[in-house]
């Protein structure tokens, strides 16, 4: 059985950059333009992993991750957030504090980024037994 990945972002070339890759290596990728959208498709959808821009207009991925931890339905999706920026170590501080699982640069090579997700998925089996 495939998993599921939401990829939330505000920008459509992105998505289907990131979503097109993750399709091809066997994953079924739904999309969301924004936060809100995001949070209701992770509602509706067997979603198994969240890729979470952090910097999207309001609300960004910081507060959405927040408002995915607290609803029973998403609090236990895993998330990971996608970022351009070089995170500080504050940054990085404030990631955990999200309940985040990690963080991928946007910019890394797009097998690697996918080597990387399944290396989450992996980790979380593994977090599960």
């Amino acid at each position: 059985m495939s998993k599921h990945i939401l990829i939330i972002d505000d920008d459509p070339a992105l998505r289907r950059l990131f979503g097109a890759k993750l399709a091809t290596a066997g994953f079924e990728v739904i999309y969301a333009p924004n936060g809100n959208e995001g949070r209701e498709m992770a509602r509706r959808f067997p979603i198994d992993l969240i890729l979470l821009d952090i910097n999207m207009p309001e609300p960004d991925g910081y507060k959405v991750a927040e408002r995915l931890r607290e609803e029973p339905r998403t609090k236990n999706i895993p998330i990971v957030f996608l970022t351009n920026q070089d995170l500080t170590p504050e940054a990085e501080k404030a990631v955990k504090e999200c309940w985040v699982t990690d963080y991928l640069h946007k910019s890394m090579d797009l097998n690697e980024f996918v080597k990387k997700i399944e290396e989450i998925f992996k980790s979380l089996e593994k977090e599960k037994k």
